[in-house]
């Protein structure tokens, strides 16, 4: 929203296949298709940026066949619970952890977000899952400190990411890696933003968009970022809740289609609301009412509902503790 309320031209569900190249070998756009109907495009550009997170490496691997990953990735896991758990305003940091780690039990969103661990592995995954003993050692971990242990039959919602951590080489814990973000060019002039932390996202767009700016001999001013305010949603009408024990509306399913881009009913319940990681059962019971709201805004027929609410059945299993298989 905020950045098309500033001029920025904003595509969704558009794959990168591949980035043109001058006879020099330097970047000048990208090749992308458009994967609803499989149309396939062309766009020049002065500059490139990769913000792609742990999946970078693919393509700075497209703007440099012999390129050398620079990533290693870690999987961290957290729970949902009931806000009873921890009422109040005030986040709990437990400094050391069994295995040396920090876990938090933060207020979000009228409940409570405990995580996170930090588990090696090999490659990054579109839907990275929790193993059990991830869970387990969270539940064991917060036991110890919340004055209502929880349970696994508490657990509203689990869910586990992908961090990009920059790796010098050397063997070593994820844990022990930096969270710094690091800003690349390859000869190409493709420009690679990783590393990082949700908390610093602007700092790091900041440096990609100066880096990019100057690639592209801009006549580039300091950045606004830093007072600039994030455009809040505008109201639809349509203010009957979704479900009685959330803030969602039938509206903000109208608005995630009409004007922010949602094709999905796991775009509506995952990235335009946080149904999914609120209570993942809630959400699945959800998935059929969405779907059908957003089938009359999108003109689709009910074969588009039915394949859309088993679509996102299947990934929303995955955030259950009590149904999904480790």
């Amino acid at each position: 929203r905020t950045a098309e309320r500033h001029g920025a031209v904003i595509l969704n569900y558009a794959r990168v296949t591949s980035l043109g190249k001058n006879g020099t070998g330097t970047i000048t756009g990208v090749e992308f298709q458009e994967v609803e109907r499989g149309d396939r495009y062309s766009v020049s550009a002065s500059a490139v940026i990769n913000a792609t997170g742990a999946f970078c490496s693919k393509v700075q691997e497209m703007a440099d066949e012999s390129f050398k990953p620079v990533i290693a990735y870690s999987r961290g896991v957290h729970l949902v619970f009931d806000r009873k758990f921890l009422p109040g305003e005030t986040a709990l940091m437990i400094p050391k952890t069994s295995d040396g780690r920090i876990l938090f039990c933060i207020p979000w969103n009228n409940h409570v977000l405990v995580g996170t661990t930090d588990t090696s592995v090999e490659a990054a995954e579109l839907e990275p899952r929790a193993l059990e003993t991830e869970i387990a050692f969270i539940l064991r971990t917060a036991a110890e400190y919340l004055a209502t242990k929880p349970t696994r039959s508490d657990i509203l919602s689990v869910f586990a990411g992908i961090r990009p951590l920059v790796s010098t080489g050397v063997a070593a814990k994820t844990s022990s890696l930096s969270r710094g973000h690091h800003l690349f060019v390859n000869a190409s002039g493709l420009v690679t933003i990783t590393g990082g932390k949700w908390t610093t996202y602007r700092r790091m767009a900041e440096d990609a968009v100066d880096k990019a700016a100057e690639i592209a001999e801009l006549k580039w001013s300091a950045s606004t970022t830093s007072d600039l305010r994030i455009q809040t949603p505008s109201g639809l009408g349509e203010a009957e809740l979704l479900h009685p024990g959330f803030p969602y509306t039938r509206g903000d399913v109208i608005r995630g289609v009409r004007n922010e881009m949602a094709r999905t009913v796991e775009d509506i319940l995952a990235r335009r609301t946080r149904m999914l990681f609120l209570d993942a059962k809630a959400a699945i019971e959800l998935a059929p009412k969405v779907a059908e709201l957003m089938a009359k805004e999108l003109d689709k027929d009910d074969v588009w509902v039915a394949d859309q609410i088993k679509s996102f059945r299947a990934t929303a299993e995955n955030y259950t503790a009590t149904t999904r298989a480790f």
